[in-house]
């Protein structure tokens, strides 16, 4: 009983992070961009504007919901429906932390310790598109099913350079499981030969290579700059949500953002130690389980933010593709180095194994 109360506490707290972290990530992204194009940004609304994303979130409920009257009403619905949804389910399996002591018994900070986790977030991530295809092709309308399409041949595409990039992980850790994968960069000198402190034998020091091909297929996934071709507003208005408007079009951003927040999560946990930070297991010992937690949230969570912050910094910094470029990049460049990442690796694996 004390487990599943503890669960169904951790799903509540997830949910509410993961929402306040969507809602906050439009006014660090209004704020990344008036940094680097010498403005304000957000100022009004609360202080340093703050208040800002519930002002936003109240305009997105009160807005007429408009529907069009040639569109298929159900699957009109159903698509950010389906996007925010699965955006939110991807959290599940992600190590959050280390674990918490309550009464005695640990708890890891883990919705769902699954041996397929990998698998799990690549599946939930392959069916999201549908969300975006069922709004672009029920909007009835040819600028929303062109975002459609280009949405679902652009995540085709870079989720075979994203498999290969997440194939040379596994093929090092030997283990679906995230929880494993986390562990294994707990401990071990790095690269054989530097000194063991605990946390920071990190898989970005092994994989720079499947990290590079796994950050570009992430931006493309998520929809961001300079991938964000299926909301082309300079060729398709804004693509596949053309005709949303109020919480309709909400989900559909905040599905983004969520998903910009859980790839930076995968991303920590695949190549940057996930929780791990240097001397984890010495804060455990010295300082007791329940503070080594704690910091290993933290630690979680700079590495996540410091993660959304680059992919702000990118969007602001780098011009959009044109589609052929973003077609040729992912298979003609992306899958042909993962490919060869990989060879690489078996080979290395191999060798040390011999």
């Amino acid at each position: 009983m004390e487990l599943i109360t503890f669960k169904i506490i951790l799903v509540l707290a997830l949910f509410l992070l993961s929402l306040t972290v969507a809602a906050y990530s439009t006014w660090a992204e209004r704020k990344v961009a008036a940094v680097m194009q010498d403005r304000i940004g957000p100022n009004k609304a609360g202080p340093f504007g703050l208040l800002q994303p519930l002002a936003d979130g109240g305009k997105f409920f009160f807005k007429e919901d408009f529907t069009p009257d040639n569109a298929e009403r159900f699957l009109f619905v159903i698509g950010p429906s389906i996007v925010m949804f699965l955006s939110l389910l991807t959290g599940a399996v992600i190590p959050w932390g280390s674990t918490i002591n309550i009464a005695g018994e640990s708890f890891d900070l883990q919705v769902a310790n699954i041996d397929i986790g990998v698998l799990y977030i690549l599946g939930l991530a392959s069916v999201s598109v549908y969300g975006m295809m069922l709004g672009g092709w029920a909007s009835n309308n040819k600028y929303s099913l062109i975002g459609a399409i280009r949405a679902s041949s652009q995540m085709i595409s870079y989720e075979l350079a994203m498999g290969l990039a997440l194939l040379a992980i596994i093929m090092m850790s030997g283990s679906l499981d995230l929880k494993v994968i986390v562990e294994q960069q707990t401990h071990g000198k790095l690269w054989g030969i530097v000194p063991e402190v605990s946390g920071i034998n990190w898989n970005i020091f092994y994989q720079p290579f499947a990290f590079l091909i796994f950050l570009i297929a992430a931006l493309a996934e998520t929809n961001r700059h300079p991938f964000d071709l299926p909301e082309c507003e300079s060729e398709l208005v804004t693509g596949y949500s053309t005709e949303y408007s109020s919480m309709k079009l909400g989900l559909y951003m905040f599905g983004e953002y969520v998903n910009m927040f859980i790839s930076n999560a995968l991303i920590a946990v695949l190549f940057f130690g996930g929780y791990n930070y240097p001397g984890i297991d010495w804060v455990a010992e010295n300082w007791g389980e329940n503070v080594a937690g704690v910091f290993s949230i933290v630690s979680f969570l700079i590495k996540v933010f410091f993660g959304i912050f680059l992919f702000m910094w990118i969007r602001w910094t780098i011009p959009r593709f044109r589609y052929d470029q973003l077609m040729h990049l992912g298979w003609k460049k992306l899958i042909p180095f993962g490919l060869i990442n990989l060879l690489i690796t078996g080979a290395i694996i191999l060798l040390f194994n011999n």
